[in-house]
């Protein structure tokens, strides 16, 4: 009895709830809602904002904040349909798309460790240098993949699931245990919690810090090779208000701005519950404008409930 009480008064059983009863409304208000292939979409869209966001997630943890995946989506995309154009090989795309990644990651990192930057700021700039890289590069034309097969990646399926829930599953069961049951992950938690207390316990915060951004810089590219995928093309604005999608679900699922707080199984109820939303809003007609009015109304939400969590853990 202790553990189901426990469990009830836990965060994530409150965001499961909530799931639970937003999954309700829509399935009334549109049957088509819970059909077995719009549930594959729900969870298709969802798999790329739970790759990024759980790199992201990871940042996050440290203290810090990336706003460049949605950059990332368009550059990287971009770079990959370039390469495979180039060779006729989708593993030389995806080398060179998560290479891209692994560096924007250390740059954003080498930004905020080494130049004392603060990483909203740092990451604002990068954000701005990729989206026009990407227009600047392209002359903002889409570059159409020329290589049968590779939307498959994107769309494909293995056995009744698609490929990027596979992919985003594996990850979170990855990134789950090595944040809860490893001692780099409790180091992680530690210097997010408090950087200076984990200095001077001897603790190596920058190289975390660094490793963090690079982690995420690799999830978010993975992630725009998959949307690259799905489209068949890379897109020069591709990703755009990505990033704050991102953020919104990741912050509303329960990590912490502040750093040091939160678990991934919290994140992707929040971009489970973010990612049904706009189905609903999209089965149910509803001008895009009003999609972004959701958002912001969400990110506001999110925000709010985080300042309450740091009072209540104060």
């Amino acid at each position: 009895m202790k553990q189901v009480a426990r469990l009830l008064r836990a965060e994530q059983a409150g965001l499961a709830l909530a799931l639970v009863l937003l999954c309700l409304v829509l399935a009334a208000l549109s049957p088509v809602f819970l059909s077995a292939a719009n549930l594959k979409n729900v969870l298709r869209d969802a798999s790329l904002i739970a790759i990024a966001g759980i790199g992201l997630s990871v940042v996050i943890l440290a203290g810090e904040i990336d706003l460049t995946a949605g950059s990332a989506q368009a550059v990287v995309g971009i770079l990959a349909v370039w390469l495979l154009n180039q060779s006729d090989s989708m593993a030389l795309a995806l080398l060179g798309a998560l290479g891209a990644g692994c560096l924007i990651g250390l740059a954003n990192g080498l930004l905020v460790t080494r130049a004392g930057i603060n990483s909203l700021i740092a990451t604002l700039g990068t954000m701005a240098i990729l989206r026009g890289g990407a227009m600047v590069s392209t002359q903002a034309v889409s570059i159409q993949a020329r290589v049968p097969g590779f939307e498959r990646i994107g769309t494909g399926h293995l056995g009744p699931i698609p490929i990027p829930v596979l992919l985003a599953a594996a990850l979170f069961a990855l990134f789950y245990f090595l944040l809860h049951h490893t001692p780099a992950g409790r180091y992680l938690y530690a210097v997010g919690g408090n950087a200076r207390a984990a200095r001077l316990a001897g603790l190596p915060v920058e190289r975390l810090k660094l490793t963090a951004f690079v982690i995420s810089g690799v999830l978010a590219a993975l992630s725009a090779f998959i949307l690259a995928s799905r489209l068949n093309s890379g897109q020069p604005n591709a990703g755009l208000g990505f990033e704050l999608q991102v953020i919104a679900a990741v912050v509303l699922g329960g990590v912490s701005l502040t750093g040091g707080v939160g678990t991934l199984g919290g994140a992707c109820l929040g971009i489970l519950i973010l990612t049904a939303l706009s189905n609903g809003l999209v089965l149910l007609d509803v001008s895009s404008f009003y999609h972004d009015i959701a958002r912001g109304a969400v990110i506001i939400l999110a925000v709010y409930l985080d300042s309450r969590r740091r009072e209540r853990l104060r």
